[in-house]
């Protein structure tokens, strides 16, 4: 028998023994601990916390009081919360499709037209900016007397519109708002699967004589089908925790128009006191942003390739 045929099996019985924390696992456990801590302290105790207080009545004030599911119960019949989930469905029907369709044209432009560095920053400024000034600027913006949106709309001697003051053009315009914050980074995130994608696979379809349109359909959609998954999932979780904007333009209103989930969240748990309530509706708004990422992911075939 040969020296390497001998040597297999006590290669084979050192890997075995080979303790589990050896250099290489302690050396990265040191550098995941603080992202662990991080993780442990901010999200997952707060989390269990929070699943506690939910089957609570608590006031802020008094020592919590166990009620059972007493909580969750009456939001099934809380037309408020009926409401705010309504309105938080249509925000996010509002916003998603038409933000990752401009999203894809720009994206598409750049790959096709310009590469500029320049052009990439000019476009995601935007994004960089805090939410609370994008709120702010906008909230001038579309002011119904100083803003410099209806002054044009004056000028051409069209009716001046109160773009935040009417329930039919309230979620609309926060749904504008959020598109022009986000459109630009979810382009570069497209921008960046389009850069992907090899070039061999286009010249071979032009020489088949493929239309561009053809390859777009049949070429740059399938194989951008993860990025894609990764943009819209992503997005309609952000969408259905909207708050920043809400908080500075409508406040909620008018009329309950723009009475989204966490708005009523911070409502419940802030101005009336009732975190154990307020608690309990986060509890169902992340139950309901699983259910709807795994859809998503299911209906995309989120872990499949076309490259």
């Amino acid at each position: 028998m040969s020296v390497s045929a001998q040597a297999a099996p006590l290669k084979t019985q050192n890997a075995r023994r080979r303790p589990f924390l050896n250099g290489e696992a302690i050396t990265a456990l040191f550098f995941i601990l603080p992202s662990m801590i991080g993780f442990i302290a901010f999200y997952a105790v707060p989390a269990v916390r929070g699943l506690m207080i939910s089957f609570t009545n608590w006031d802020l004030l008094r020592d919590p009081k166990y009620i059972g599911f007493q909580n969750y119960t009456n939001l099934i019949q809380d037309a408020e919360f009926l409401n705010a989930l309504k309105v938080t469905v249509y925000y996010v029907v509002l916003n998603i499709p038409l933000q990752t369709l401009l999203a894809l044209v720009i994206a598409v432009m750049m790959h096709r037209l310009t590469q500029s560095m320049l052009i990439r920053s000019i476009i995601i400024l935007p994004w960089l900016m805090p939410p609370v000034v994008v709120g702010l600027l906008w909230l001038w913006l579309l002011d119904p007397a100083l803003g410099v949106i209806n002054s044009w709309i004056t000028g051409m001697g069209l009716p001046m519109i109160p773009f935040l003051n009417l329930p039919k053009f309230a979620m609309p315009s926060i749904a504008m708002i959020n598109i022009w914050q986000y459109v630009g980074y979810t382009a570069l995130l497209i921008f960046a699967g389009l850069q992907s994608i090899p070039g061999s696979v286009y010249e071979a379809a032009s020489i088949d004589g493929a239309s561009e349109s053809r390859m777009f359909w049949r070429i740059t959609v399938p194989l951008l089908r993860p990025v894609l998954v990764f943009v819209v999932v992503t997005s309609v979780i952000g969408s259905f925790q909207i708050f920043d904007t809400i908080a500075i333009t409508t406040k909620g209103g008018p009329v309950n128009a723009t009475k989204v989930i966490n708005w009523l969240i911070y409502g419940t748990a802030f101005e009336r006191f009732k975190m154990g309530y307020a608690t309990a509706i986060s509890v169902v708004l992340f139950l309901i942003l699983v259910v709807v990422s795994i859809i998503q992911m299911r209906l995309s075939r989120a872990n499949e390739s076309d490259m």
